[in-house]
């Protein structure tokens, strides 16, 4: 039952819209109806370290933003450089490290829009740096403990196994190797990177100064049309000349009964001091390469930077165990204001956390039915006593599962077969564990396979087939270097 429980979950994560957490919920409840695993078992999860670990990061995180820490960072991390390849290694290299303590998706979302403007600036296609962004990101999560959730969740069932627990910087050198080798083959392989244009791009083209407005889903707008809000009529030294819909579409014949919807931008041209007032009066942001961010408290931006370099000392140095430095740096960023509590509430995904909780409970059940077990010995079999031809077929396996679920699945699913299959050929369960954790994260073939792919997928215009060209070859080279540093540093 709990394989027919884990092909179905993949099948309907692959080949349904539905939400990964009402997925991972469903089968969570049928594990228990079942028995395959108790009630009591289960419901575990949800007070795991790590599904406590990752939500009060959330508000960390809130107050790094509602400060303007991530935004000072973002500011001043880009400069001007004069060849592609540095480029590339001023972007990579910075996105990887705010992705180690941050959630991958955050710093994505922060460097969209500026990496757009700085791309036109430095005279490069965006397609060009935006794929390379989303890489880093994924590439830099993985070198820390904290940097992405596969990490905590396999270092979760280590620990259960060993007793040891793992430092926040453990999996740092491996993870800085294949993220050097990552962004040396993005440099190597450039000509792999499409030029192609956004939606935006292509409505830039054709008009000049234009401005961008997007539409929030929690505004009166979406469900009305232009002339109920008569917005044409209000367009005075302005035009609005095209509209990109949330997924994509472009829109170039505004008709005054056309619809408009949360999500979509509406792109003027004209003056843009009216574009601007115009987006204040309807309650539309504007596009951060338009409009500067306001400034921030800087005793507020300070004081939380100091309190994130704290949270990661205290931990680094095992003065406190993760889980309390995490809750001590969440307190002191309300306590000094660094974020509210409607900002911090804000922040927590629930939804991430409920896919962290039952991907805890989908592990325990495949370990505890005696599944990973059965997936070990058939392994072992397949092997022999061969430890390396294991790992490599662990490391595999990872690399290409985590193309089609995500990274937390994958990461809930193999970390106990690793184990297992390590302990049955007397290897290092902790080798095993390491390489699993870049596997999971090694998602560059497909565009579903990460977030962070989607997100830039339709601000850099890209086809399906783009990632693919160069996500293939960066899966097996990452896998290479991936194999070797791990077998280097955590000998079999």
């Amino acid at each position: 039952m709990t394989i027919v429980l884990v092909v179905g979950m993949f099948i309907t994560l692959m080949k349904t819209r539905l939400p990964a957490d009402m997925v991972f919920l469903s089968v969570m409840a049928l594990l228990i109806i079942f028995g395959c695993l108790p009630a009591a078992e289960a419901l575990k999860g949800f007070s795991s370290t790590t599904v406590v670990v990752v939500g009060t990061l959330y508000i960390v995180v809130a107050g790094l933003e509602a400060s303007g820490v991530l935004h000072w960072i973002v500011k001043h991390l880009l400069g001007t450089p004069h060849s592609y390849w540095k480029a590339i290694v001023r972007l990579m290299l910075p996105v990887a490290a705010l992705s180690a303590f941050l959630t991958n998706t955050t710093v994505v979302a922060l460097f969209i829009n500026v990496v757009k403007m700085w791309a036109k600036k430095l005279g490069i296609a965006p397609s060009k740096l935006l794929i390379p962004l989303s890489y880093a990101a994924g590439m830099g999560g993985v070198c820390t403990l904290i940097g992405t959730a596969p990490n905590l969740i396999i270092s979760g069932f280590y620990s259960e196994t060993s007793g040891e627990v793992l430092g926040i910087f453990s999996t740092t050198l491996p993870g800085l190797f294949c993220l050097l080798v990552g962004v040396g083959s993005i440099i190597a392989m450039q000509k792999l990177l499409p030029v192609r244009k956004s939606p935006e791009e292509e409505l830039n083209a054709l008009h000049t100064a234009t401005t961008e407005l997007h539409i929030l889903p929690d505004t009166p707008l979406p469900g009305q049309t232009l002339a109920d809000i008569h917005l044409l009529e209000d367009c005075k030294a302005c035009e609005l000349i095209g509209i990109v819909r949330f997924d994509g579409e472009v829109v170039n014949r505004i008709d005054p009964d056309e619809f408009l919807m949360g999500g979509d931008t509406l792109i003027f041209t004209g003056q843009r001091e009216e574009v601007l007032m115009l987006g204040r009066r309807y309650g539309m942001t504007c596009n951060k390469l338009d409009e500067e961010q306001p400034a921030q408290s800087s005793f507020r931006t300070l004081y939380a930077a100091l309190i994130m370099m704290g949270m990661v000392l205290l931990s680094a140095l095992n003065v406190l165990p993760l889980l309390t430095s995490c809750f001590m740096a969440a307190l002191l960023m309300l306590i000094t204001r660094c974020c509210d509590i409607k900002q911090a509430k804000k922040a927590i995904n629930w939804d991430v956390l409920m896919v962290f909780a039952c991907s805890i409970t989908l592990g325990k059940a495949i370990d505890a039915t005696g599944l990973a077990q059965l997936l070990a010995d058939h392994t072992t079999d397949l092997c022999g006593s061969n430890a390396l031809l294991a790992f490599i077929l662990v490391c595999t396996l990872g690399t290409f599962l985590t193309e089609f679920i995500s990274n937390t699945a994958c990461g809930a699913i193999m970390a106990p077969i690793a184990i297992k299959i390590a302990l049955s050929l007397g290897a290092n369960p902790l080798t095993f564990c390491m390489g699993l954790m870049i596997s999971c994260s090694s998602s560059f073939a497909t565009p579903i396979g990460s977030p962070t792919h989607l997100m830039v997928y339709v601000p850099g215009g890209y086809r399906f087939t783009d990632f693919i060209r160069i996500g293939l070859p960066m899966n097996f080279i990452i896998l290479a270097a991936n194999i070797l540093i791990c077998c280097i540093l955590f000998p079999l």
